[in-house]
């Protein structure tokens, strides 16, 4: 006759199994998973005591499982209690590691569950990936990936094309791998990378009215390839010929098309799962990527070359292939392409997004003013900046380093470039130094 135990009820934290079967692993990744609890083995879901019949063969059959079925180790958060040889209380506590899940399946939605009421249910992508960010923290590139079905067609090809192997067992040097698990990084690498690049040919200057658009996926390296191939197509060439001399400029520089591109590419914030943004028309194209600057850094800091990467393993991957040369020297060369150009590139930050904008160098406007010094001399190339200068000292005389900020609307550093190549042009004289440091036309 059996005999009968008053227990409580289910619960969100206890759970009641009459025998051994392979579904108490999914209750105990559904304790682990959520806030932990407890199960016991010998009593039916009514609270009747039916015991376990080989307690020892059953013991080392649930302890060996539990260890060898689920992944993350969660045994550390378990503990077996027997109760009068005829039940297994084991105490599941949450663990640190999670999402836990069948390790026979793999870490995706339909192998991870959490507790939900009296039941163990297959948790959702947004829980994972929750539980996922609070256990690998908040860098996006290192986290766990939720889609573990990884293919690496693209980037072989990357890799050989550039002269650099990659082989599994470099994955998890490269940060492919961790735990034997990809991460998010190697989604971004994948054929499966779930990030795009957006292109959109404008016909007019606000850009409202599409001449053409396209949209890149799978790995970055097939992004980037893509886009460069298709931005090209949007990079005209226009000849000119004085005397019997014929000149080819193109609208934009090709390397810094490149650079802006790689920069959108290895720095936006993946987190996000918006896509990088490319518009072009006929007087400029910009490039938007998601993610602002890191905490500390000014618009005029990447412009003289300080860099803090944000996907600091995706920026040694791109630095291995020579992609990138070094952290900062990207912006740097855009602006030295352009900068015997009237019109020079600018960058616009907000808290969630950078833009650059490259504009179009045959554009009308953009051709730089050149001013002859002497017959024995070089010209001297005079951008909008230095003319505002040059007009104030024409009216004033004179300004100091502050007003020189103040008209500009510029920091320290960037003042102290700029004076430093209008004097250099012989455009300007420095008088003084330190906080008596002046300037004056030349």
């Amino acid at each position: 006759m059996m005999e009968v135990l008053y227990m409580q009820f289910e619960s969100e934290r206890i759970e009641y199994k009459s025998q051994l079967i392979d579904d108490i692993y999914k209750e105990v990744i559904a304790f682990a998973n959520t806030d932990g609890g407890i199960i016991y083995l010998g009593i039916d879901d009514k609270g009747n005591l039916v015991g376990i019949e080989n307690v020892d063969e059953t013991y080392t059959r649930l302890t060996n499982g539990i260890r060898d079925a689920i992944h993350p180790d969660v045994t550390m958060f378990v503990r077996y209690v027997l109760q009068d040889n005829k039940v297994i209380r084991i105490e599941v506590n949450e663990g640190s590691s999670k999402p836990y899940y069948l390790k026979s399946k793999g870490l995706k939605p339909t192998c991870v569950y959490v507790r939900q009421g009296t039941s163990s249910v297959p948790a959702s992508p947004e829980q994972i990936r929750q539980m996922i960010k609070e256990s690998d923290g908040d860098n996006f590139e290192d986290a766990r990936c939720l889609e573990q079905d990884l293919t690496f067609d693209a980037a072989r090809i990357a890799f050989q094309r550039y002269g650099v192997e990659l082989s599994t067992e470099k994955y998890r040097a490269l940060g492919i791998t961790q735990n034997d698990l990809y991460t998010n990084l190697a989604l971004l690498l994948s054929d499966q990378s779930l990030h795009t690049t957006k292109i959109a040919v404008f016909n007019d200057e606000s850009c409202t009215a599409f001449r053409d658009s396209k949209e890149f996926g799978g790995s970055v390296f097939k992004q980037f390839e893509d886009s460069i191939n298709y931005l090209a197509l949007c990079n005209k060439t226009v000849s000119t010929i004085k005397g019997i001399v014929r000149t080819d400029n193109q609208d934009y520089p090709e390397e810094a098309i490149r650079e802006a591109l790689l920069n959108a590419l290895v720095h936006r914030d993946y987190s996000f799962s918006g896509s990088i943004i490319i518009n072009v028309n006929d007087s400029k194209m910009e490039f938007i990527s998601l993610g602002g600057l890191l905490p500390g850094l000014s618009t005029e800091d990447i412009r003289i070359g300080v860099s803090q990467p944000r996907n600091k393993k995706l920026a040694e991957v791109f630095h291995r292939l020579r992609l990138i040369e070094s952290y900062g020297t990207g912006i740097r060369r855009i602006f030295k392409l352009y900068e015997n150009c009237s019109v020079q590139p600018s960058i616009e930050v907000t808290a969630n997004a950078f833009k650059i904008v490259l504009p179009n160098m045959n554009a009308s406007g953009a051709i730089a003013e050149v001013v002859p010094e002497t017959a024995e001399e070089k010209p001297a190339v005079i951008t909008p900046q230095m003319k505002t200068v040059m007009d104030y000292l024409a009216e004033y005389g004179e300004m100091t380093d502050e007003d020189l900020q103040e008209l500009l609307n510029i920091k320290k550093t960037r003042a102290y470039l700029l004076a430093r190549q209008m004097n250099e042009n012989g455009l300007i004289d420095i008088i003084g130094r330190g906080a008596s440091k002046k300037y004056r036309l030349k």
